[in-house]
């Protein structure tokens, strides 16, 4: 154990294959509560990385979480395999406190870029040899750090009009002209307060630049400052406002469960994998809908069908939650009460919804994915190669439009879906069209799920209805524990990690959001097409700005 109580691993805590290939590069090993961790040298970063990539299969670069401590700070890369994401690795860089550099990982994983450039910005640890070492989330003029410990909240920040000018003014490439178009950040197409800076080239894109931040509500901090068991449990419904908010408290329970060591009744799992499937279809139905207007205006009719099967879901989880989209349902130990009563009333209206959703989803195919000129804007638009999504960390729908086999609910099992009969929906197209279809297709079988679940929930006895387990009033998880733990929200991989110091509250709490990743993946698919294509690209990744900001 270290001088401030970091648990430091035994030889016989780390799998042979990880302590033979990394010997050259490991300090010493820590234990995390998901996975061992490496501590490498501020300039073995890429060496240890590379090693861990090609030699053995961490092909995943989940997150990246800065932190501070009293005497250094660290950087922790998070790294798991997407053909089974329970091998995960930690590769921990602690640095200085009067110089916090380290090496960047971008050339090793490209999903590195933007997760060290939100590193630097809140915490101040800089990258040597990033490609593009900005702020992400802060304007450039920004003073400080906000996340370190010493941060003045207090001092006046001004923003300059340099940093709105129009960075392109005097580009040419290649002897061609270029045009610098603002798209955002209040702009329908967007999807939120997401601005692209675009140089075109013609009516090509020859550059998109994704700038963040401009919803950034310090979700992080927050959570920092409230404690385990009453105050942080509302914020998560924040992050998604399509209404799949009911998946991210759950990411928020399986992280603080596994840190306090607590259990899950088995009712309980039933009634939380219910509620979280309904809620996914609520994110997917608004992203079916959006997506028909984003690609041609015309299709108001297919976004109003979306809104009305919706309202449905809607009402039933306002009659379990309370609410229709901060549900705030989920508990520590389980969920915060049982279904409405009568039982068999909200069974009939669950079932209702079920049995009429097959022919409204025929009616969304015949609208949509059978229409010659939606598929004209979709198919071979927006392509991602599932070598490139696996290099970015896109994960979700979008990773399995592309035929990237990977999701949390089957991989890394949690919740009662190990239990119940579905399939994984992939696509191979790796196109605008096939992610279109990835996730109507997961509206059938989110369907499967619900009505699996109401079987069980009906014929379960009422005298072995526990809703929460025996959780203690105050948490305190034992000091300098953490963990990551992730679930498959609507986007993709929602993973939280943090870091106990023996208090009631987190020392550190770190959002992976699933579209965040996503979204740094969108050059790689709109650089080289038309702007149309840019729009309905982006349309396509249905990226939610509340987990992208934070």
């Amino acid at each position: 154990m270290r001088s401030d109580g970091t648990v430091v691993s035994r030889d016989a805590d780390v799998p042979s294959p990880l302590r033979t290939a990394l010997a050259d590069f490991a300090i010493e090993w820590e234990v995390h509560g998901n996975a061992p961790a490496v501590v490498v040298r501020p300039d073995d970063v890429q060496a240890t990385l590379r090693t861990l990539r090609d030699d053995l299969d961490f092909d995943h670069l989940a997150c990246v979480t800065a932190q501070e401590y009293d005497d250094r700070f660290e950087s922790v890369y998070h790294l798991r395999r997407y053909a089974d994401p329970t091998e995960e690795v930690g590769v921990v860089v602690p640095v200085p406190r009067d110089d916090p550099r380290s090496e960047t990982a971008a050339p090793v994983f490209s999903s590195a870029e933007w997760h060290e450039r939100e590193a630097y910005d809140l915490l101040g640890i800089e990258y040597d040899g990033h490609p593009d070492p900005r702020r992400i989330l802060l304007p450039e003029t920004w003073v400080g750090h906000p996340l370190r410990a010493d941060y003045d909240a207090e001092q006046s920040q001004v923003v300059t009009f340099r940093e709105h000018a129009n960075p392109l003014q005097d580009d040419r490439r290649d002897g061609a002209d270029t045009m610098f178009l603002n798209v955002g950040p209040h702009h329908p197409s967007t999807h939120g307060v997401l601005h692209l800076k675009v140089v075109l080239d013609g009516e090509m894109v020859a550059d998109v630049d994704p700038d963040i931040g401009y919803i950034h509500r310090c979700e992080e901090q927050m959570c920092q400052q409230g404690t385990y068991r009453h105050q942080i449990m509302p914020y998560p419904d924040r992050w998604d406002w399509s209404g799949a908010g009911l998946l991210n408290e759950w990411a928020y329970a399986r992280a603080a469960e596994d840190l306090a060591g607590l259990e899950v009744p088995e009712y309980a799992q039933v009634v939380r994998t219910m509620s979280a499937e309904l809620s996914r279809m609520l994110g997917h139905l608004l992203a079916v809908g959006t997506f028909a207007l984003d690609v041609i205006g015309e299709f108001t009719a297919t976004f109003m069908y979306a809104i009305r099967d919706r309202e449905l879901v809607q009402d039933l989880l306002e009659d379990l939650t309370g609410q229709r989209l901060m549900f705030n349902y989920f508990r520590l130990g389980g969920v915060a009460w049982d279904l409405p009563e009568p039982r068999e009333e909200f069974f009939d209206e669950t079932r209702d919804f079920l049995d009429g959703l097959p022919p409204k989803i025929e009616e969304y195919h015949d609208l949509l994915t059978a229409n010659e000129i939606f598929q004209l804007r979709t198919v071979d638009t927006g392509r991602l190669d599932p070598e490139v999504a696996r290099d970015y960390g896109v994960t979700g729908p979008v990773a399995r439009g592309s035929g990237v086999d990977y999701d949390l609910r089957r991989d890394d099992p949690y919740g009662y879906y190990p239990e119940l009969d579905w399939d994984v929906v992939t696509e191979d197209g790796c196109d605008n069209y096939a992610r279109v279809l990835v996730r109507m297709h997961e509206l059938e079988q989110s369907a499967r799920i619900v009505e699996q679940c109401v079987d069980l929930l009906e014929d379960w006895p009422e005298s072995d209805r526990e809703i929460q387990s025996n959780v203690p009033r105050t948490l305190k998880p034992e000091a300098d524990t953490e963990v990551y733990r992730a679930v498959e929200a609507a986007k993709g991989e929602l993973g939280i990690y943090i870091r106990s110091d023996g208090t009631d509250k987190p020392a550190r709490f770190k959002i992976r959001g699933p579209s965040f990743s996503n979204l740094q993946a969108l050059p790689e698919m709109a650089e080289g097409e038309y702007v149309p294509d840019l729009v309905a690209t982006l349309g396509s990744l249905d990226p939610i700005m509340g987990d992208v900001d934070r």
